[in-house]
């Protein structure tokens, strides 16, 4: 991807002619049907005026995707907010980051389980820094684990204060993490390939519920 200054308002506004070109074809016809000819059309361009931004479709598709993940974050510190101690705070972290996944999950799918460009960490961090509005203001500690598009990692960085505080050891909370992270991929996976009979909120409630299971077992056995 070309490298976009962060003060050119010309290449921010057609970046974003692009972006919401794309976001209208995923919403419309999916994912996999998003080409550079149908983006190009839509946002009143050629097709070779794309490849001035991107290298590839599928750097467009995460942009664009990561478009959509503006309310989640900007949701998420309120969300936490309302958690009594770390533990809670982590769970609730969780929830939120899957009450957003089950209503969009082919997004959630294709920044976090499904590989759609080269190098998706620095695709994160350029769009957060051209776009940094998306971003919101979160508390400095959640920005690390906010600008990574890598579940697990993820995870490790959420689990941090549980370590920290003494409610996990290290070696738990990695136990913690993965059995968390293998969980959301496969109801994720399940849910959007209608493999399981769940609305939205009834997902929710399923894999919220399994992340408190876990968490109280491994607290209440560390």
């Amino acid at each position: 991807m070309i490298d976009i200054d962060t003060n050119d308002i010309k290449k921010k506004r057609i970046l974003k002619y692009f972006i919401q070109a794309t976001k209208e074809v995923i919403e419309e016809k999916g994912i996999e049907n998003v080409t550079i000819r149908n983006v190009a059309k839509i946002a009143g361009y050629n097709s070779a005026t794309i490849y001035n931004y991107f290298d590839n479709y599928k750097q467009l598709i995460f942009f664009a995707s990561l478009d959509f993940l503006s309310d989640y974050i900007q949701a998420m510190p309120d969300y936490i907010a309302n958690g009594k101690d770390e533990v809670e705070k982590f769970i609730l972290m969780w929830e939120c980051f899957c009450k957003y996944s089950f209503e969009t999950p082919q997004i959630y799918y294709a920044i976090f389980t499904e590989e759609l460009g080269d190098h998706p960490e620095t695709l994160m961090e350029k769009y957060f820094q051209i776009f940094p509005e998306k971003l919101g203001d979160p508390p400095e500690r959640l920005l690390p684990m906010l600008l990574d598009p890598d579940l697990s990692r993820r995870a490790s960085i959420a689990s941090r204060p549980l370590i920290e505080n003494n409610y996990l050891s290290k070696e738990k909370a990695e136990e913690v993490d993965n059995m968390i992270t293998y969980i959301y991929h496969g109801m994720l996976t399940l849910f959007i390939n209608n493999r399981i009979d769940y609305t939205e909120d009834q997902a929710l409630q399923k894999i919220t519920d399994h992340i408190r299971t876990i968490v109280s077992n491994a607290t209440c056995s560390n």
